[in-house]
């Protein structure tokens, strides 16, 4: 049944680019039909020296909010009038919530990797978690896993801008939680290795393994991987990389990152509505394989 927009329809949208492919606005426009919501969602493909063009005209339009994806999380907080503690933190947001003109940076991306590998049955307060990446999802998924009682986090990658950014927030973490956050350079496979040996879960927050460099990944030996460990690959095109894949064979658990996409879509649309989205309808029609 087509969508009856009117001059009272709410925009919801996202800024990013590309953003073509991207399974958002399916998502949101079927939780606001499933749940009687006069909104509708739109991608908008936008490069991040534009970024700051295009938020001023959806804050004097009225749209109600945004997400934002690659390349713009961190230039998005820098544009917003408030941001969350998890936000402030991580200096990188993907939600944006306008109240009148207000405009309030959240990331989501942590709360739903935390709820994603709970719905895997995975507990992992209380543990050590190996992360790989310092990009804008990785930090706001190392920042979430600290603020919500995972032990010890050593994070991987190589030196970079994102890797310096990340050592700031290494020593943010470590003076504000309980969380021992190591930051290591991933030039030593040794190191790597002995990360992983006793850690519950690997995290890869790279791009290494996307669609079409389906060959590409982060653990070149899959002896790394243990029985106990739970693997969390983050991309979620292919659905099993050749991470996931590996270490399958090796006996471990694994995930992509579907759910996550799910969970942290659930969390900006209740920030948007103030109703739960139905991620149940939600799950069956669109993350089934």
């Amino acid at each position: 049944m087509a969508k009856n927009i009117t001059g009272h329809t709410g925009l919801l949208c996202l800024l990013g680019s590309p953003v073509a492919h991207s399974i958002s606005p399916a998502m949101h426009n079927e939780a606001c039909d499933q749940l009687g919501l006069d909104y509708t969602y739109l991608a908008f493909d936008v490069p991040e020296e534009k970024m700051p063009e295009a938020v001023e005209g959806l804050r004097t339009m009225g749209a109600r909010g945004w997400n934002i994806t690659m390349p713009g999380k961190n230039i998005m907080c820098k544009l917003a009038d408030r941001v969350s503690p998890a936000s402030e933190i991580s200096g990188a947001c993907n939600t944006i919530v306008n109240d009148d003109g207000v405009l309030t940076a959240y990331t989501t991306d942590g709360t739903g990797f935390m709820r994603a590998v709970q719905e895997n049955g995975v507990d992992i307060i209380g543990e050590k978690m190996t992360l790989l990446g310092t990009g804008a999802a990785a930090t706001t998924i190392l920042v979430q896993a600290a603020l919500d009682g995972v032990s010890e986090i050593h994070v991987f990658n190589r030196k970079s801008p994102s890797y310096y950014r990340a050592e700031k927030i290494a020593a943010k973490l470590n003076e504000s939680t309980s969380c021992k956050v190591l930051l290591h350079d991933f030039s030593d496979p040794e190191v790597l290795r002995a990360s992983i040996a006793d850690s519950r879960i690997l995290v890869n927050g790279t791009s290494l393994g996307m669609a079409p460099n389906t060959e590409d990944t982060a653990i070149q030996d899959p002896t790394m991987f243990h029985e106990r460990l739970f693997v969390f690959d983050i991309i979620y095109n292919p659905r099993e990389t050749r991470l996931l894949r590996e270490a399958k064979e090796a006996g471990c658990q694994v995930s992509n990152g579907m759910y996550m996409l799910l969970y942290q879509g659930a969390a900006s649309f209740e920030l948007w509505t103030g109703k739960e989205m139905p991620v149940d309808i939600i799950k069956e029609k669109y993350f089934t394989e």
